[in-house]
């Protein structure tokens, strides 16, 4: 039921020595438009927002979305329901404490508005969605699928009801039997980061095991369906985790294991107008391990049983945090290639 339309590669020729962390957002004029963030290196300064958009000759040259001297990170596009398109980014040097900033279309995407912050002095680690698109339910309220890497990695859905003007947070999701690992997490992160400041970095095989960076659950993908609303989580666990609200995303369950492999790198959903769930993932079952291969599997249950469809890259590199959306019968597919582009696929279904 999976049949490849397209395949290739964004940039003709590469505009900075690294990219990461792609977003898709298809058209009505058939246009298709794709960020990421590109620089020298992660973390660097100089890594800005880049946007490319495609229509009938293909993808033209990727413009500057944002950049000051500070890194930036994590693009994520998303079109409200009346057509306005949002930018949506995260800004600082330190994950745990980046901001998150937003520019605005009404154009399909040829003009933007100034950078503004989505929620003004925000101090808690990053408002909006954190890296996977935002959702709207079917009695219109927006979820932006949201989380903190402070100490334990946790998630939580930011909750907008007048159309992504303002936003709440819901409560915190924190993964099965990792409430405990918190408060040393913590202080060893704050060790390291002493350290760090001192001119003398540890080295992370000094920390003990179980508080090694990564454990917990961040970058939440969504899909709402009869049952409710229900998200997948990136784990440090080894597995891909789940939540479920029966709210409409106030209030969300502890978020508890499924028998679907995470290397603890991004993965994306998408849900189908006959149901089916696609899901774009590395199937590999360690904690940080490599990001190869990247699949997609389908579930046909609401997510409770997973089949692996195929493997889109298979050789030796990364090719990671996929985004993966549909509109009507077609399927676009993006992900980072061995961080020196930008992987693209179209489907149909």
């Amino acid at each position: 039921m999976l049949a490849l339309k397209s395949h290739r590669l964004i940039m003709d020729q590469e505009i900075t020595v690294a990219c990461h962390a792609s977003t898709v957002l298809p058209l009505e004029n058939g246009h298709v438009l794709v960020a990421w963030f590109g620089g020298s290196h992660e973390h660097n300064d100089d890594v800005s927002i880049y946007l490319a958009e495609k229509d009938e000759k293909g993808f033209g040259a990727p413009r500057l979305m944002a950049s000051t001297l500070e890194p930036h990170w994590n693009p994520v596009l998303y079109q409200h329901a009346g057509g306005r398109i949002q930018l949506f980014y995260k800004v600082g040097r330190e994950i745990r404490d980046w901001r998150t900033y937003t520019r605005e279309s009404d154009d399909l995407g040829r003009t933007w508005t100034p950078t503004a912050e989505l929620v003004p002095g925000d101090v808690s680690g990053g408002r909006g969605p954190v890296r996977n698109k935002p959702i709207q339910l079917k009695n219109g309220r927006i979820l932006a699928p949201a989380s903190i890497e402070r100490g334990l990695w946790v998630c939580f859905m930011d909750i907008s009801d007048d159309g992504g003007r303002t936003w709440k947070r819901s409560n915190i999701i924190e993964a099965q039997g990792t409430h405990h690992l918190d408060e040393g997490l913590k202080y060893w992160q704050e060790k390291m980061l002493q350290a760090k400041q001192a001119g003398a970095p540890m080295d992370r095989s000094q920390l003990p095991p179980e508080y090694r960076h990564g454990r917990g659950v961040i970058q939440p993908t969504l899909w709402e369906d009869e049952e409710g609303v229900h998200a997948l989580l990136r784990s440090g666990e080894g597995f891909i985790y789940r939540t479920d609200s029966a709210d409409q995303g106030d209030t969300w369950c502890e978020a508890y294991p499924i028998q679907v492999p995470n290397n603890n790198s991004g993965i994306d959903l998408t849900r189908l107008e006959d149901g089916t769930l696609l899901l774009a993932y590395n199937p590999i079952g360690q904690s940080f391990g490599l990001r190869s291969p990247i699949s997609l599997a389908a579930s046909r249950d609401n997510g409770r049983a997973w089949e692996k469809l195929c493997d889109l890259e298979t050789e030796p590199g990364e090719f990671s945090y996929p985004a993966i959306v549909s509109r009507g019968g077609k399927i676009f597919l993006t992900y980072t290639w061995k961080r020196k582009n930008i992987a693209y696929w179209e489907f149909e279904w």
